[in-house]
């Protein structure tokens, strides 16, 4: 075969052939250059150890520290020249640290491999991640919070299979969100606190002959402790995943709040109004107001999902110890995590902006027979009648209004009593959707009270 025909199947784009098809399959610069400053700081790291423990001298050890510092300078100012040809962000800096220093750099790499290089980078990468996604739960938490607060007594409807049911308070339908981002932190939380072990020093699969200090390097570089066992440390993804598996649960919980102000914001239910800056106006039809940023936001479970499970696609087969396959992890969670903490800061946006139409919302709560379960309530609680019994009047009284076209409180004493002649003038008291909230005392209900409370225990938490 030519190099000619050769060159044909390879297709245009790799004309030179397979070397350079090679160097692109192999190549992960192009976006683990995103790891340089974690890379960097593991290098400083080794280094300082390698000094302590002997294994280099000290003018070799402060040589690197300084090159170091100065890639890192040239990197953080645009400065650096990235090569392909180099493969990745170790060997881009090494390769850099060579020309600068000359003879030490070739001695950094005493004691480690990629393998474990690229897993403490990884890590500490991913650390940073979950550390942003605390911040901006915590953020998001505490804009609920507030808007749980003030409207801690304002009545609206309460829905199932997004039918009116009963009514609850705008400030418990907020802190019903509170709490799904509540386990949100609290999973970010332990999945720190599980991957904060280091791999530096475990080498390309089974430790090293050097007398190295992995304490040492674990301790400089913020971990809680090194990892047991070399071979694991090197093949392991699982913090990864799990980062995965939480901004996944995550942006679905953000997702089905998206949804909801979606909804909320439409002309039908005029529940919340969003402000300007998370809205936008259509093309042709000059009365919209589009909640863009609501719909964006529910769009990213997808991506963020999507990440997750090409990630497990990756690691399902893979024997130990590190395959090439490994390389494919980092541009899913690079994607997953830039869009995780942009649906953070726009939902945080958004209910900050957002208005609560108090009006209207009260207007719906009262709709729908929502006091109906009030009324089978009060039968069993006043007049002892089995709760079966009751839902059973209740059922009758609910036909007998939408009959007429009216709502349960409309319906006279009269006409209940024809249903039920044990029923009272008392029964009136329960009808109103104000009464109905107020008697939800019970923990974690929608009472005024019971949210108050909630509001000033999660004031606590949040500091």
């Amino acid at each position: 075969m030519t190099d000619k025909t050769s060159n044909q199947m390879w297709g245009g784009r790799f004309a030179a052939g397979p070397d350079a098809i090679m160097e692109a399959i192999n190549a992960s610069i192009g976006f683990d250059q995103r790891m340089a400053a974690q890379d960097i700081a593991g290098s400083r790291a080794h280094a300082a150890m390698l000094a302590a423990t002997g294994v280099i001298t000290d003018s070799d050890a402060d040589a690197i520290r300084e090159g170091l510092l100065t890639v890192l300078s040239e990197i953080e100012s645009g400065n650096f020249q990235f090569s392909t040809a180099l493969e990745d962000i170790h060997m881009n800096v090494e390769a850099r640290l060579k020309e600068i220093i000359g003879e030490p750099a070739g001695r950094l790499h005493t004691g480690r491999s990629r393998n474990d290089q690229v897993a403490t980078d990884f890590k500490l990468w991913v650390r940073d991640q979950f550390d942003a996604a605390e911040k901006g739960l915590l953020a998001l938490i505490g804009a609920l919070v507030d808007q749980a607060e003030a409207g801690a007594d304002w009545v609206m409807p309460g829905f199932t299979h997004l039918q009116t049911a009963q009514p609850v308070t705008w400030g418990h339908h907020m802190m019903a969100y509170v709490e799904m981002f509540g386990r949100d932190l609290s999973r970010v939380r332990d999945a720190r606190k599980r991957m904060n072990e280091s791999p530096l020093g475990s080498a390309a699969l089974a430790g090293t002959s050097f007398p190295i200090d992995r304490e040492m390097t674990a301790e400089a570089l913020g971990f809680d402790r090194p990892t047991a066992n070399s071979l694991d440390a090197v093949s392991d993804r699982d913090f990864a995943l799990e980062f995965l598996s939480t901004a996944s649960i995550c942006a679905m919980h953000l997702s089905r709040f998206a949804e909801e102000l979606v909804i909320w914001s439409s002309a039908q239910f005029r529940f919340v109004t969003l402000s300007d800056r998370f809205s936008t106006g259509s093309s042709i039809m000059p009365q919209k107001k589009n909640p863009d940023a609501a719909e964006l936001i529910r769009a990213k479970v997808g991506r963020i999902f999507g990440a997750n499970t090409a990630l497990m696609m990756v690691m399902k087969g893979l024997p130990l110890a590190y395959s090439k396959d490994m390389q494919e992890d980092k541009e899913q969670v690079f994607d997953a995590a830039d869009n995780w903490m942009l649906a953070l800061a726009a939902m945080e946006g958004m209910v900050k902006d957002m208005t609560g139409n108090r009006e209207s919302l009260a207007a719906a709560a009262g709709s729908g027979f929502s006091t109906a379960t009030d009324l089978a309530d009060w039968m069993v609680r006043v007049l002892k009648v089995p709760f079966r019994d009751a839902h059973h009047v209740t059922g009758a009284l609910v036909a007998m209004a939408e009959g007429r076209g009216v709502d349960l409180p409309d319906l006279t004493l009269e006409d209940m009593k024809s249903v039920h002649d044990g029923i009272t003038e008392d029964i009136f008291s329960v009808l109103g959707v104000e009464n109905s909230v107020n008697s939800r005392m019970s923990y974690g209900g929608t009472a005024p009270a019971q949210v108050r409370a909630q509001v000033a225990r999660w004031k606590e938490i949040l500091g």
